[in-house]
């Protein structure tokens, strides 16, 4: 599956090289999923916050 995320450095959505599953502290204790990876122009990092899983 293709993750297209923001890249703020070429202020452009790209699709991210190497997206893994990320987790990370979110309000209130929980844990909060995330997706992170490389934009394929520039290769500076991607990042993008998933919905909450059901």
């Amino acid at each position: 599956m293709a993750e297209v995320a923001y890249c703020v450095k070429c202020k452009a959505k790209q699709e991210m090289n190497d997206p893994k599953e990320v987790s990370f502290a979110g309000k209130g204790g929980g844990d909060r999923r995330a997706m992170s990876g490389v934009c394929p122009v520039c290769g500076t990092k991607m990042f993008k916050i998933l919905p909450k899983a059901k």
